[in-house]
This record gives C-alpha cells, structure tokens and sequence, in this order.
C-alpha cells in the first residue's frame, strides 16, 4: 500500500514513482483502479465500484481489475501475491 501512496497521478493517466524514477500511462479505468486501491478498498470493493461507474458486468469489472492488478505486480507498485 505505500507504494500506492507515492505515486504521483495526473487526471490524464500519467503515474510517476518518485521513488524509483518509473513513470507509465493509464486509461481512465486503471487511474479509477489505482485511486480506489489508494482509498484502501479491497479487491471486492474495487471491482463493485468498477460496475457502477462504467456500467460493466461484474465478469468484465473482475477481468478488468485482475489484468490491471498484474500490471502493476510487474512493475513493482504491488507486492506479489502470497500462496
């Protein structure tokens, strides 16, 4: 989570870490993702959040946060998953 927090995101889609120098680009559905995972909700939360704002079934809401999740295991914004 507190490499959520450092981030540096711009209403476009622009993320920069400070701390690593990193910079990436994301469509406004991933900038929604990383926004409600800052505010600390869970994976659940995120994923319901996502069907009401873009009017998505809740397949294509999990798919969706999943695929950007991965992304950002890759690049190192979040930890990998345990198990």
């Amino acid at each position: 989570m507190e490499k959520l927090k450092r981030l540096a995101l711009n209403e476009e889609g622009f993320i920069f870490d400070p701390e690593t120098g990193n910079s990436f680009v994301t469509n406004q559905t991933g900038l929604f993702i990383l926004k409600k995972l800052r505010e600390g909700l869970s994976e659940e939360e995120v994923i319901k959040a996502l069907t009401e704002e873009f009017e998505v079934d809740e397949n294509t809401a999990r798919r969706d946060f999943y695929d950007f999740e991965e992304q950002l295991r890759i690049l190192g914004i979040l930890e990998p998953k345990k198990g």
